[in-house]
């Protein structure tokens, strides 16, 4: 029976197995969804010519990259005339080679450490990489993703640094999880993750066989918090369970952080199960689209921009909570990065145009204020804002 068909069937049975001390060894790792599925998007008039479809490629159905596409879908593309179908995927590497060659896919979630290895890769000589890399194009830096290194509860590891040597599920083939876990590896112990210790495992079946089958040790899973695999938990996790955390006294912290940058895994993102923060570490998504010169194209991807910036405050407030992490502003980029020129142009002069508003703005507000009276607070005198 395949992985996925016996992990539903350990859900459905989760309640009856922690019922019994003596079944806890077969019982299902409690991260089953207790919540209804998304709600569809309100269905929206089609224009006279009929809207541009177009597809997005985002991640699992249980990640934050699969939920970031939605919201982009309903909050940004549906107004600007676009209809975006957001599709599944196995995460970033083979979201950068979807992007380059499958129809009708325009835009993808592509994790930072994946497109540099991509340019690395090109650089030292690589031609297909090349081929893929170079015709890809940012559109706009969002958030940092968190990285989780899930044990057994009753695992003698306690911390990111002592998992050399252990058996890691490492994401699937052609997912950024994969690259991302190797990457860390190398870099933690100046030597590569042995093939026969690296399990190419989705994040359920990573959990299945963490927990129940106990054929690995470690699962790595990269998502944004929170992520749904995580907040759907149930207190029970506890017994199954735990995140391992990151010393930032380990020597083998300060090599990972030539690459990645540490991050805090919130207790309030997951009130059910975890009882404390826990440090950890974090790498960032991109949005990201290809050169494209094709003048409808081109237009389609304007109104798109337009749209983001316009309805920014949408995203942020009803969104994905990951939004409000997330900058309208487009900042200086690594060499070799580059973003796409139609786009770029548009939401810069956006943005500047509400900054502009802002300012044009602030002085009628500060004209309401009354003057301040009396003495001057010690902060004033700090700040030599006295000018009383």
């Amino acid at each position: 029976m395949p992985i996925r068909s016996i992990f539903r069937g350990l859900v459905l049975a989760m309640a009856a197995a922690l019922a019994s001390a003596s079944c806890v060894a077969q019982s299902p790792p409690p991260w089953a969804s207790t919540r209804g599925k998304p709600a569809t998007p309100p269905a929206r008039a089609p224009a006279s010519a009929g809207p541009a479809q177009y597809k997005i490629v985002t991640a699992s159905k249980t990640g934050t990259y699969i939920q970031i596409g939605r919201d982009l879908a309903k909050w940004v593309a549906e107004p600007a005339g676009i209809e975006l179908e957001v599709l599944e995927s196995k995460g970033s590497a083979e979201n950068v080679r979807r992007m380059r060659f499958e129809p009708n896919v325009k835009l993808a979630l592509v994790q930072s450490d994946v497109f540099q290895a991509y340019l690395d890769e090109a650089k030292a000589g690589n031609a297909e990489a090349g081929k893929i890399i170079r015709p890809l194009r940012l559109i706009m830096p969002l958030y940092d993703e968190e990285i989780y290194f899930v044990a057994r509860a009753d695992s003698p590891l306690n911390a990111i640094h002592e998992i050399r040597n252990k058996k890691i599920g490492v994401g699937p083939i052609g997912s950024g999880t994969a690259l991302s876990a190797r990457t860390l590896y190398q870099l933690m112990f100046n030597e590569p993750l042995p093939p026969e210790n690296a399990k190419y495992l989705t994040n359920e079946e990573a959990l299945i066989q963490l927990t129940v089958e106990k054929s690995i040790d470690v699962a790595i899973i990269v998502a944004g918090q929170p992520a749904k695999l995580f907040s759907d938990m149930q207190p029970e996790a506890r017994k199954f369970i735990k995140i391992l955390k990151l010393d930032e006294g380990a020597i083998e912290t300060a090599r990972a952080r030539k690459t990645y940058f540490p991050a805090t895994l919130r207790a309030s993102s997951y009130p059910a199960w975890l009882t404390a923060d826990v440090p950890t570490l974090t790498v960032k998504a991109f949005l990201v689209t290809y050169d494209y010169g094709l003048q409808s194209t081109v237009v389609n991807l304007n109104r798109f921009a337009d749209s983001l910036c316009t309805n920014f405050d949408k995203l942020q407030a009803s969104g994905h909570p990951k939004w409000k992490q997330v900058k309208l502003e487009l900042p200086p980029l690594g060499r070799d990065w580059r973003y796409y020129g139609p786009v770029e142009k548009r939401l810069r002069n956006c943005i500047a145009g509400q900054v502009a508003a802002r300012s044009s703005a602030a002085p009628a507000a500060d004209q309401t204020q009354p003057p301040r009276t009396g003495a001057c607070t010690e902060q004033e005198l700090v700040l030599g804002l006295c000018k009383r």
